[in-house]
Order: structure tokens, then sequence, then C-alpha cells
């Protein structure tokens, strides 16, 4: 970013709605703020949380922590107060970045957590710790703070769901990022004739593409107003109307927009390169988006937030009597891949394991974890005195003749749904939480996009009455929007295995019959 302040520094790096930032402002407030952040303390390696709603500001927050030496963790605006408290107390966060819009819920998040400032909002004698507006950071120096980073050292941090109910925090480098949008640039051919669209909230591993390949290539990162993202055809129109060169999302939004976007009738020709990752993308309703945009090319990405990008599939043209599923395609450059089978031994091309991967782009461990981040590698003798270590993506694959890897699905209870990955195990703590349920189980069903909805199954404690409206309503302070389930059945008892275990397996499959 800060090259194109210097080659490009009129260029617009990013904008939202009417508002827009040239790479030499960017480059100038997010010093400002580094320079702000230097001043009230923190140091190389320090948590700084950024909780606001999308604006013009995102990308000054998430380069002003950087240049502090400071490492961003990106809360998502929309979780439950308990969820945001749990991860400000786990990382340490000291300072907040906000906004207006989130001002409601900041004096019950500052009395349970050690915050010791609010920067974004003007001072408030509600808000029982100081308070910086933006105007306040403006004023400080524009010249970068002299602070020595090395590339092993903490960028962002982004939690997800945790098997346990848990959040976990996994913690990437400077280098994991730089890794993947140096990558991303090469391989997408980005320049700064792009408009690269910003998709996925911050807190979600989608957005580091946006973002970090965006500058580095001297594109212009264009924002989606969070209102338009559920309103396809208003989606379509802002493709139009901003000429969106490089889309970015879940399969989800493209189905949505195919099917209820209008398409036929927008003016597309600008968008060059359609990117998809997050969950598997039905072929039928891929093959009928490409149909519909049959100028631009496709391409599936695949890894875990854990490892960034780990594997990519330009897509071919699809036969119409065919509806294999979409590869996963080949390892990205400078990774190396290994399949495993159960007991650790590599398996050759063509059998069925645990996809592991090394290279730049992986995570550098679980935050607070060490019992989760050595659980998580899988360690290679190599030489007889050093070794080899591949995060293990719990991903079930297979290696097919032409080279591209097949996805068959995760070895443990993680799902995707909406592009989001979601325990299974976490939406069971949360469901039996309520003094209510006695047992609960959880399980993904297909939909009608192609994409998993969670339905759950309770057994309620003997003598008790609870509708399925009170529990959506207990698990919405517990649980994300996108993890609580669709449907809650409530039942008198559960199937069970020889062992006395749920027997999950067959809830599903009477789900699916009846959906």
């Amino acid at each position: 970013m800060y090259e194109n302040a210097l080659l490009r520094p009129r260029h617009p790096a990013v904008r939202f709605q009417k508002e827009e930032l040239t790479y030499d402002q960017l480059a100038k407030n997010s010093a400002q703020l580094g320079n702000f952040l230097v001043d009230l303390g923190v140091k190389r390696g320090d948590r700084v949380g950024i909780y606001m709603n999308k604006n013009i500001n995102s990308a000054v927050a998430i380069y002003g922590i950087l240049s502090a030496g400071a490492a961003y963790v990106p809360l998502d605006p929309f979780a439950p107060i308990d969820r945001l408290i749990f991860v400000i107390n786990d990382c340490q966060i000291r300072f907040l970045i906000t906004n207006e819009s989130r001002k409601d819920n900041l004096k019950e998040i500052i009395e349970k957590t050690t915050l010791e400032g609010i920067i974004g909002i003007q001072n408030d004698v509600e808000i029982n710790v100081p308070s910086y507006s933006w105007n306040q950071i403006f004023r400080h120096p524009s010249s970068q703070p002299s602070i020595n980073l090395v590339e092993q050292d903490l960028a962002y941090i982004l939690y997800t769901s945790g098997s346990t109910g848990t959040p976990k925090g996994i913690m990437h480098t400077h280098r994991s990022g730089l890794s993947f949008a140096e990558w991303a640039v090469q391989t997408y051919q980005i320049s700064s004739s792009d408009h690269i669209s910003n998709h996925a909230p911050l807190h979600f591993d989608l957005s580091t593409f946006d973002f970090f390949a965006a500058a580095i290539a001297g594109a212009t990162t264009v924002i989606i107003p969070e209102g338009i993202t559920k309103l396809p055809a208003s989606m379509a129109r802002w493709i139009q109307d901003e000429k969106i060169t490089i889309w970015y999302s879940v399969p989800f939004a493209l189905i949505q927009m195919l099917e209820r976007g209008g398409l036929d009738s927008k003016n597309l020709s600008s968008l060059r390169w359609v990117l998809f990752a997050g969950e598997p993308f039905p072929t039928k309703h891929l093959r009928n988006l490409m149909k519909t945009l049959p100028w631009a090319r496709f391409s599936n990405l695949y890894g875990p937030t854990e490892t960034n990008v780990c594997t990519y599939y330009h897509v071919a043209p699809l036969s119409e009597d065919s509806d294999e599923p979409i590869p996963i395609g080949i390892v990205c450059e400078n990774t190396e891949d290994l399949v495993i089978d159960t007991e650790g031994k590599p398996l050759p091309d063509g059998q069925i394991g645990e996809l592991l991967i090394r290279g730049g782009t992986v995570m550098k461990g679980y935050w607070g974890r060490p019992d989760l981040t050595e659980k998580g590698f899988f360690r290679r003798s190599m030489f007889g005195y050093c070794e080899d270590i591949f995060y293990r993506t719990g991903d079930l694959v297979q290696k097919m003749p032409d080279g591209n890897y097949k996805f068959l699905g995760r070895k443990d209870r993680q799902i995707k749904t909406r592009g989001y990955r979601v325990e299974l195990d976490e939406v069971e703590a949360a469901l039996l939480s309520h003094p209510a349920v006695h047992e609960a189980a959880a399980y993904p069903v297909p939909d009608v996009e192609g994409s998993n909805l969670i339905e759950a199954a309770i057994i309620l404690v003997q003598g008790e009455k609870l509708s399925e409206d009170d529990l959506v309503k207990h698990l919405s302070g517990r649980l994300p929007n996108y993890a609580i389930p669709a449907k809650i059945v409530i039942s008198d008892d559960f199937p069970r295995t020889s062992t006395g275990k749920i027997n999950r397996r067959e809830l599903q499959e009477r789900a699916i019959k009846n959906f």
C-alpha cells in the first residue's frame, strides 16, 4: 500500500458509497492512526480490536494498527455481546476502534472487559474509559511510525467457531498474509485498473484478499454497503455501477444474484474474474451463472482460515450432463501438499485421506491455545535432525488423474453454512446451556440454494415446556445468526448407537427425507 502511495498517490485505494480515499490519503491517515496508537502505549505484538460496520475507515483501521506494529482483531459487529466480550478478554485487547453505530453496546462491553480506550467516537460521559474521535487522530503526524517488524510478527487474529463452544483465534503473521496476497495478485493478474469487490466482513478471511491483494497491485477496493448484501438485485446493480472487475464471495451470494438479481438486464461487462470460496458451489448453479456471464472467468479457491488459500481451480466449461462437484484444484505456488491415512502414513495419488498443507500462507497457531496448535499440526521428520510442519486441514480429499483434488467432506463435525465455518458441537453447547434442555443434537441438511442449513433436535427436562421461538431467542445471545439452527425439533427420545450415543446420522437422514 505504501509503495503505491508513492507510485500513484492520487489513485483511489478504497471506495465506499460516495466516499473515497486515494493511496496517498490512506497512507497518511493510517500513519496518523499508527502514531496515535503508539502514543497510547500500543507496542509490537499488541492486539487492537476493530468493532465497526464497514465504512471508509475500515481500511484505515487495518493499516493503522499494522503500522503501529500491532495485530488487528476484527469483531463481528452483529455478534452477541457475550461473544465479543470473550474475544476481547481472550485476546487481551486494550483499545477498540469502532463507530457510532456500535455505541449502544459499548457500555456493557467496557464493564465486562479490561478495555482502556475507545477510538472512533466522540467523548461520551456514559463510556467509562477515554474515547477519541477521528478528528483527534488525524491531527497526529502522517509519517510512518518507526517500528521494527519482521515477517514472523503477528499481523491479525481471526476468531472462528470452537468445538467446545469456545471460539478460537487463528494467528496470522505478516508473512502469511503477504504470501497469500502476492500469490493472488500474480494468479489473477490484478493491476491498478481493477475494481475489487469487498463483500466479506472483516472477521471473515475472504476480506484479506479484498484489501491486501488490491493494495499490492494498486487496485481499488470497493466496499459493498451492508444494507444491500441481502438484496440480490441491488448487489447486481452495484456491480454494474461500480464497474467491478473482480468479484470474490461465497457461492450463496452468487446463487442469490443468479436467481433474483436480474443479471440479464444489467451491464456486467466489466467483470473479468468471478472468484468463490467458503463452501462447495453446486455445479448446476455454477453452470447457469457461467452461461449468464460467458465473458468472465471463474475460479474456485479452497483453504481453511488457517491456511488462507492453499488450492485453486480455474473452472473449465461445464458439460450439460454432468453434476460432478467442482474440484478444489491444485496446490498454490510455494505450497506443499500431503495426504495421509488415519495412522499418519502418506498415501499415493488417488487414495482418499486427510489433506495436509505447509507453506508461507499457513497460520502461526491458535492464540493462547498451545494444545490446539500442537494438535493442528503434523510433523514429518527430515534428515534425522529437522522436520517439516504441515497444517492438518481435517478435510478428506482425493487426487484425480488430472492432478486436481476432489473435496470429499470433513473428518470432524465442522460444516460451512453460507460460507461461514460452524462447529456443530458449539451449537449443541449453546442449546444445552438452556436449563430446560436435557439433550441436544445438531446436524446439517441441504437447502434449495445448494448450501447447508443447520437443524437441531432436543429433548426437554422432564416436566419442562419450551417453544422453538424460546430457544431461538436463547441462542441469539450466544451464537452468531448464521449458526442458529433453521429448525429445532423437540423430541421425546433420540435414536441411539449400540453404545448408547446419540445417532446423529439417523437424525440427519430423517431430516433430509422430510426436507
